[in-house]
């Protein structure tokens, strides 16, 4: 399975614009830029969207564990917090913080803990990131 996205950049990195477009078209010519990035400009940025896809993973990754171990979540509610801070001459991405809240019927706090920790190790965005990963799950 390949997933497929394409930015185009026009000008230089602090006046320059750009637009991002993905495959499904869920994103298609979305604006990115400096301002988008670095300030509060409206438009979307790298690291809006890599917390968006580890949300995402790490959640469907713990729905499935959730199933395998026999219990159906009523909710599960997921904040991926994404840090970029400066290193070197460029900038890194140091860490994803997970804020997983959820509702799952007949299940105790250590199974939760547990299911969720696997979750987390296992996603394939959490495997592609080079960065600290925490994870905050409440059961509840």
């Amino acid at each position: 399975m390949i997933r497929k996205a394409k930015a185009v950049w026009k000008g230089t990195g602090r006046d320059g614009t750009g637009q991002l477009s993905s495959e499904s078209g869920v994103l298609a010519e979305t604006p990115y830029s400096f301002k988008t990035r670095f300030e509060n400009e409206k438009g979307t940025n790298p690291e809006e969207l890599i917390a968006a896809a580890h949300a995402g993973c790490f959640t469907m990754a713990l729905a499935f564990g959730l199933q395998m171990a026999g219990f159906t979540p009523d909710e599960l509610s997921t904040e991926a917090a994404v840090t970029l801070e400066p290193e070197g001459k460029g900038f890194k991405i140091s860490k994803s913080a997970l804020t997983l809240r959820a509702k799952v019927p007949n299940l105790d706090e250590a199974g939760f803990a547990k299911i969720a920790g696997e979750a987390e190790k296992n996603c394939p965005v959490s495997k592609v990131l080079n960065a600290e990963i925490t994870l905050d799950a409440k059961l509840g």
